[in-house]
């Protein structure tokens, strides 16, 4: 995103200024000033009250006063440096899909993206009577849109209908199928308005609800499963540990001691080879190489060749031959009745 940035950035301090310059009264200016951390980090209603000698209920009544005033001359034409701000933002809107977040665009915006100027973004944004903007809470990142496309009510419709169509689809699954789900033709809308869901999150390219595991892991288990899921194969932890290292999960630095340790508690896992390891739900079942011998024998109901079991203890064991052979020759439970053929000792009851 970096590279996407303007030449010259935006100086927001400049913007506030002129904004706040429109505001006759310091008081409603202070008001406005800390409730939007303009300047440092937003206050309450309470603390503003208590710090100008007035009450919260009439803190709000001022705030929302001025902010009528302000947006009212946003639509006039009358605040400073205003529609060049939204010209920026909605020529940033086009290349990344008409919506984005308020951290995304102020890394594309300005020189150093932090919360200050975060907070700044947001309320120029608001200012805008091109743009909508949707605040921080516990279902949408702060995020800002074009208002020809979207009001406030169908944006977040529209981000709820997509974070829904990711949940019915009930596996992570690429940005192209979720928007097929939302019924939703431009995939790169989708992906920007998935993005602004405090529901949903991606890994590898594959969207999924921020609890699923496989697109949020959360503990060494789970990405381990991951790994295992996106590789498709069995793999050696070894090779687990050095997949994990390399990959884009938020905390990678684990040791191959604890993946080793980790894989031997989790029912998801089966030692497969030395090891080795593999998933369950891909038809492996926990158990060595004398029971999956045992089980060969029991679905055969009939004496096998050593070749023939050979050949099915493979399919789901990574060892060698021989292994197979010294157990077919040295367990108790197996039985040779004819040349190179075995059956089990005992038939179970």
């Amino acid at each position: 995103m970096a590279d996407n940035k303007p030449d010259n950035h935006l100086s927001t301090q400049e913007l506030i200024n002129g904004v706040l310059q429109f505001i006759d009264r310091e008081r409603e200016r202070e008001i406005i000033s800390r409730r939007f951390g303009l300047f440092d980090r937003k206050e309450t209603l309470e603390q503003i009250g208590e710090l100008l000698g007035i009450t919260r209920e009439r803190v709000r009544q001022l705030e929302k006063s001025v902010l009528q005033k302000l947006k009212s001359a946003g639509e006039k034409h009358e605040l400073t440096g205003i529609d060049e701000f939204q010209s920026v933002v909605l020529k940033e809107l086009g290349i990344v899909g008409q919506v984005v977040r308020i951290s995304d665009l102020a890394s594309r915006m300005v020189a150093e993206p932090n919360k200050l100027e975060q907070s700044r973004i947001t309320f120029l944004a608001s200012l805008c009577p091109n743009l909508v903007v949707i605040q921080d809470d516990d279902n949408f990142y702060a995020c800002v849109s074009n208002k020809q496309l979207y009001s406030e009510k169908q944006l977040r419709d529209t981000i709820t209908k997509v974070a829904d169509s990711v949940a019915k689809l009930g596996e992570p699954r690429p940005i192209a199928e979720v928007a097929k789900q939302a019924d939703i033709d431009d995939t790169r809308r989708v992906e920007a308005l998935a993005n602004t869901s405090k529901r949903l999150t991606s890994l590898n390219s594959q969207w999924g609800l921020i609890k699923w595991p496989l697109v949020n892991p959360k503990n060494i288990r789970d990405k381990i499963y991951v790994i295992l899921k996106e590789k498709g194969r069995h793999m050696h932890f070894n090779e687990i540990a050095e997949a994990i290292k390399s990959s884009d999960f938020k905390r990678k630095n684990v040791t191959t001691q604890a993946i080793h340790n980790e894989l031997i508690k989790d029912k998801r896992f089966v030692l497969i080879g030395r090891g080795i390891y593999a998933l369950k739900e891909w038809g492996y079942e926990k158990g060595t190489v004398a029971d999956i011998i045992s089980e060969v024998l029991r679905k055969a109901n009939q004496p096998l060749h050593r070749d023939e079991i050979v050949k099915q203890v493979l399919k789901s064991r990574f060892v060698k031959e021989t292994t197979i052979l010294l157990n077919l020759q040295g367990k108790p439970q197996f039985k040779r009745v004819a040349k190179a053929t075995y059956e089990l000792s005992e038939p179970e009851a």
